[in-house]
């Protein structure tokens, strides 16, 4: 996968069964293991088939991880241009994420390197990191954030530690979504709310 950011890859309608079935081969295999013949008989369809639908390796990523890159950048600019205190959006933006983790959860769950791979093809770049560190800088500045050494470092163990717990509650212990949400969220603001 690495040449597709170097390289325009056409953009085709990929249905939402193959998506399906290209997450399980993902899970199954990882990332590498993503090929055709695998999705096709995952998807019960014939490796011709995907072939004259103009369906790639490389198309089958770009859908998967756009998909992610596109819902995270539209979730997110909506939190960076509410209104309220660096942590008032804080928490929104951590409430954000779950959700766009429970839009996607099927391929977070089959692997935990979705964000990175569609930081690494996502064109132009989504900064999944971006949002919180402004957020976090904006609530140092207003006092209702504690003053942080790196906000870069905290923004990506924020990230991490409301992302991928949620995940694993979501998917394999089946909680639901606003449980899950709601425990992880909490527990990572009191790290880091003042008062």
């Amino acid at each position: 996968m690495g040449h597709m950011a170097d390289e325009e890859i056409p953009s085709v309608e990929v249905t939402p069964r193959v998506l399906e079935a290209a997450i399980r081969v993902i899970g199954a295999h990882g990332w590498d293991g993503l090929n055709l013949e695998r999705v096709a008989d995952e998807a019960g369809l014939s490796r011709v088939t995907l072939w004259r639908q103009g369906v790639t390796r490389d198309t089958l990523a770009q859908a998967l991880l756009g998909r992610l890159a596109t819902d995270y950048r539209d979730s997110m600019w909506t939190v960076l241009t509410a209104a309220g205190t660096g942590r008032e959006r804080l928490e929104l933006a951590l409430r954000t994420l779950c959700d766009v983790a429970d839009r996607n959860l099927s391929l977070l769950l089959a692997s935990d390197s979705s964000f990175h791979q569609a930081w690494q093809q996502s064109r132009p770049k989504v900064g999944f990191l971006s949002p919180f560190i402004r957020i976090l800088e904006d609530g140092v500045t207003d006092g209702t954030l504690r003053e942080i050494d790196d906000p870069v470092v905290v923004a990506d163990t924020l990230f991490n530690a409301v992302c991928w717990p949620y995940v694993h509650l979501r998917g394999r212990h089946e909680w639901p979504a606003e449980d899950a949400c709601n425990r992880v969220v909490e527990l990572m603001l009191h790290g880091i709310a003042v008062g």
